[in-house]
């Protein structure tokens, strides 16, 4: 069982249009509706694959009460915090060529009482699953270390932690020592203040991170594959796609097949590959099942090709 965590979830409208001409009337020729946030994805991804999987969720308003709904639909256990606050409502506008512009929006605050709840409700769900898998941004009114607080209650119970997130929050999370964190290419520079012009520099930039206590680091480099720096040795990875149609949440289906394949060495490094390669091609938001999963195409080795330039979002 995987329980996943997002402070600020979100329901997510996608249409699907031409081209995004600024100031013009754009006609959609495609819309849809799914549930948003980081650790939500994870969920509908791991549910989709026919695990069991709880989504731990601050919920508001009527965007709350529909967002829940949606997830029961795909077969996801939802634990709510009730807050004050409205849940959030970003939108997406898809072009044919695999650009997609987001708007997101900030999201309700949380009380100091609704993020103590929030956490409490976390330690009380974190007996039984064997990963608990920490995503997203943080909410207005949850200081940078509240995923370290998390993370530290989630191993008091005996869970294994899965973080993804960015930025302050990530470093400050860092000492609690999760035991896997999936940045992408940017936010890998951002962490260790520096640009990663070649696959040799990530490798550097994800070992200094687990020397701060990351006891693993996934990491996502768009087109170029994805990199595993753990314990169990290095590994570099790619996987072949035919046509990018939407990114969303592609990142996120990653990490569920990085945790339903155990979460540790090549093979979930590979699970994670075909999830992430899966999901690039589908509309949306929309999550892959087993049967859009091309493993025999996915290709892991240990022999890194470290000159390997990387996308132009790692150079910060």
């Amino acid at each position: 069982m995987i329980l996943t965590v997002t402070p600020n979830p979100s329901l997510d409208r996608t249409y699907e249009v031409p081209s995004l001409d600024r100031g013009e009337v754009l006609r959609a020729h495609a819309d849809r509706v799914d549930p948003g946030g980081k650790g939500v994805n994870v969920s509908r991804a791991v549910a989709a694959a026919g695990f069991r999987t709880t989504a731990v969720l601050p919920l508001g308003g009527a965007p709350g009460t529909v967002l829940a709904e949606l997830l029961g639909s795909q077969g996801v256990d939802v634990t709510a915090v009730s807050i004050s606050g409205r849940t959030r409502s970003n939108v997406s506008l898809a072009e044919p060529d695999g650009t997609l512009t987001k708007v997101n929006s900030p999201g309700p605050e949380l009380s100091p009482e609704e993020s103590a709840l929030l956490l409490e409700t976390v330690r009380t769900c974190a007996g039984s699953p064997a990963w608990i898998a920490c995503c997203g941004s943080l909410p207005r009114g949850l200081a940078p270390g509240w995923y370290a607080e998390l993370v530290a209650r989630a191993h008091e119970a005996g869970a294994r932690v899965a973080l993804d997130t960015s930025g302050p929050a990530l470093l400050a999370a860092l000492p609690a020592r999760p035991d896997v964190i999936k940045p992408n290419a940017a936010e890998l520079a951002e962490a260790v203040g520096r640009p990663l012009p070649t696959l040799a520099d990530a490798v550097k930039a994800a070992e200094e991170l687990r020397s701060l206590g990351a006891g693993a680091v996934l990491a996502s480099l768009g087109a170029d594959g994805q990199l595993l720096v753990s314990a169990e040795g290095t590994f570099y990875g790619t996987a072949p796609v035919d046509t990018v149609r939407s990114n969303v949440g592609a990142g996120d289906a990653s990490l569920a097949g990085f945790l339903i394949a155990g979460g540790a060495g090549a093979p979930a490094l590979a699970s994670a590959l075909a999830y992430g390669a899966a999901a690039v091609q589908l509309p949306g938001s929309a999550v892959p099942t087993p049967s859009d999963l091309r493993p025999d195409t996915v290709h892991v080795t240990q022999d890194l090709p470290l000159d390997l330039p990387l996308p132009e979002s790692a150079a910060l």
